[in-house]
């Protein structure tokens, strides 16, 4: 009934949060990491056609992607919703297997990081412990950088995706913040005139995956 009145009255997800409280009620969803992508950002998502984009969970679950990022990635809908998290994909694989995205340490302290700052937030969120435990158990360099105790978050950075065709493309990785749903939008791009941005391009005309 009370989620019904906060529909009908259009309130804010802080707002609905409010009203389930002052009734005594815990709010829905709450401790766990949202995973539904708003319209607004689909439709961002839609007016990003030029370029290849993800949009992440606050635990990096690739929750949903445009053609060019199909065609640069491979098929993320061919994996199960629980394979579709691109920390996963760095520490134990797993992720299209087709395009392998590499990075430094420094990087990789960040996807830890990253994972710290959801479980602050999240603690009882089962899909987050469960995704902690399994790279915990299957990756040495992941439990190394987890028992340091750094928090972290995702960052603009430039990364290397080796493409089975057109080889290994350098691209810029800018990340943007929905704060209300506690997801980002991962946009790679290259300056124009160089082979990434050609090789970009060429992805985005024939559309193979």
């Amino acid at each position: 009934m009370l989620g019904s009145l906060a529909r009908a009255l259009r309130l804010s997800d802080s707002d609905r949060d409010l009203i389930f409280r002052l009734a005594g009620s815990e709010p829905p969803g709450i401790g766990r990491i949202p995973m539904t992508v708003r319209p607004s950002v689909m439709r961002l998502l839609d007016r990003l056609a030029g370029l290849p984009a993800l949009v992440l969970s606050a635990k990096s679950d690739v929750l949903a992607w445009n053609p060019p990022a199909a065609a640069l990635f491979g098929d993320w809908s061919a994996q199960p919703p629980e394979r579709r998290n691109l920390i996963r994909q760095r520490f134990l694989g797993g992720g299209p297997d087709r395009v392998v995205e590499t990075g430094d340490q420094a990087g990789a302290a960040d996807c830890v990081g990253c994972l710290r700052t959801a479980q602050a937030r999240y603690p009882r969120d089962p899909s987050l412990a469960a995704l902690v435990d399994e790279l915990r158990s299957g990756s040495t360099q992941f439990d190394e950088l987890w028992r340091s105790g750094r928090s972290g978050r995702l960052r603009s950075r430039t990364a290397s995706v080796a493409h089975p065709e057109l080889g290994v493309l350098t691209l810029d990785c800018d990340v943007l913040s929905v704060p209300e749903a506690d997801q980002t939008v991962i946009v790679y791009s290259s300056a124009t005139g160089t082979a990434t941005a050609s090789a970009l391009e060429l992805l985005r005309r024939t559309g193979r995956v």
